[in-house]
């Protein structure tokens, strides 16, 4: 079996088309059966953010073409346009490319937490839809514990460094006095609750959560002190929206060109300031054409963020140095259990080879034959049969030049001229 990992993320490509490769949480399950019978995949597991969607997988052969193309034809986009954005990684390297996104060293914000809740999630519905096996099961159990380690033993997540605080940190740029500010959060998640931690800690008073269910707004806001409104109330408090943070999962943009104009008269055209961290976006991008709104996309973000990035640099190192050993230690379990298969299925046809010559043995005995000669005749058969296959080997590689087969076949049967110390010596070496 062969892992590998195909993806696209804020390295490779703009918002404007991560977007259009984001999946839609409520129809992972489907995806991820579809991508098991139209790629031919024997395990996947999807991963969307705001900044990278990826597909871990293990299958027979890593087909990179076939996986690219379901990518493509799910999402109603050509092929083309995806090509110059899209990295395909496998073996070693797609086992430390997992680990170091898990472990928030692939992130925009380097060692940002939230990441590791997300790849949670995205394992947990692909155990949940039966597309996670043995391969990718030992993959990310692998991977959680590394990446907790890097968070236990490394100061990589002390400082708040996030797309959260970053837009916090932006807002506190445009507003000389963020008390006096009403904030609009649009979304409940993780990303919203960080953001709403920090605006409370930056002196923000007054908070409006927007959701698509109000109880899960009302939860957040009681934790903040704020008030809480479905989505479809948007339009009832935008105008009284300073600041106005977006983040939710929807496939739509959520505010209008619009809807914001509307506001704006009634605010009397005072400035409004709008983060939008969603990838599909939920603000949408004609939005920034109005000359009272500074709308900024996560990626506008990156400079605010590779300023505060500095003081992880030396713990990020370390947890590099962890990573290596995570990916050093899964590749050798995987050889020892490849190596294991194999000696089982050795072991399991010769044994079915001995059998079957045993009862053709025993009934010859029964009918009356000569036990001298039906013993030899068993011996004979057996060991020919035994050795057909590797001989037919042997003479092939020979054919083709491949001579290490000889010595592996010398060592492996230690067949005159095999010497242990030589081969001992070369492995201490």
């Amino acid at each position: 079996m062969a892992i590998w990992t195909l993806g696209i993320n804020h390295k490779t490509a703009p918002v404007s088309v991560r977007e259009r490769v984001a999946f839609d949480p409520a129809r992972m399950s489907q995806a991820l059966t579809e991508i098991c019978t139209a790629a031919d995949v024997s395990e996947a597991v999807i991963l969307s953010t705001c900044n990278r969607t990826e597909i871990y997988g293990s299958s027979d052969e890593a087909q990179r073409q076939h996986i690219r193309d379901w990518l493509a034809t799910h999402h109603d986009i050509e092929a083309s346009e995806l090509d110059s954005a899209l990295y395909f990684l496998e073996d070693a390297s797609a086992v430390r490319h997992t680990m170091r996104v898990a472990s928030g060293l692939d992130s925009l914000v380097l060692g940002e937490p939230q990441i590791l809740g997300q790849m949670k999630s995205a394992f947990a519905t692909a155990q949940e839809a039966g597309t996670v096996g043995s391969e990718l099961g030992r993959l990310f159990r692998q991977t959680f514990s590394i990446a907790k380690r890097v968070r236990t033993d490394t100061a990589i997540g002390e400082n708040p460094v996030s797309v959260a605080f970053a837009a916090v940190r932006m807002a506190q740029h445009i507003f000389a006095n963020l008390g006096d500010s009403t904030a609009l959060l649009i979304g409940a998640g993780e990303t919203i609750e960080l953001v709403a931690r920090h605006l409370r800690q930056a002196g923000v008073r007054r908070m409006i959560l927007a959701n698509r269910t109000l109880a899960r707004a009302q939860a957040l806001a009681e934790e903040f002190h704020a008030e809480a409104i479905l989505l479809e109330d948007l339009h009832q408090v935008l105008h009284e929206a300073d600041i106005v943070i977006a983040s939710t999962a929807s496939p739509l943009p959520i505010l209008g060109k619009g809807a914001v104009e509307k506001a704006l008269r009634k605010r009397r055209h005072a400035p409004m300031f709008m983060v939008d961290i969603a990838v599909p976006r939920d603000i949408e991008a004609e939005v920034a054409e109005l000359s009272d709104v500074y709308l900024y996309t996560v990626d506008d973000l990156r400079s605010i963020i590779e300023e505060n990035v500095r003081s992880r640099e030396d713990a990020a190192r370390q947890a590099e140095e962890l990573v290596l050993a995570g990916v050093d230690h899964f590749m050798r379990e995987m050889k020892v259990l490849h190596a294991a298969n194999t000696v089982t299925d050795l072991r399991a046809s010769a044994e079915a080879l001995r059998e079957e010559q045993l009862q053709k043995a025993l009934r010859q005995l029964q009918n009356g034959a000569d036990p001298e000669k039906v013993l030899r005749q068993f011996a004979h058969t057996f060991s020919n049969k035994l050795l057909h296959a590797p001989t037919v080997s042997l003479r092939r590689a020979a054919a083709e030049g491949r001579l290490d087969m000889f010595d592996c076949a010398r060592e492996l049967f230690q067949l005159p001229g095999f010497d242990p110390a030589v081969t001992d010596s070369t492995r201490d070496d």
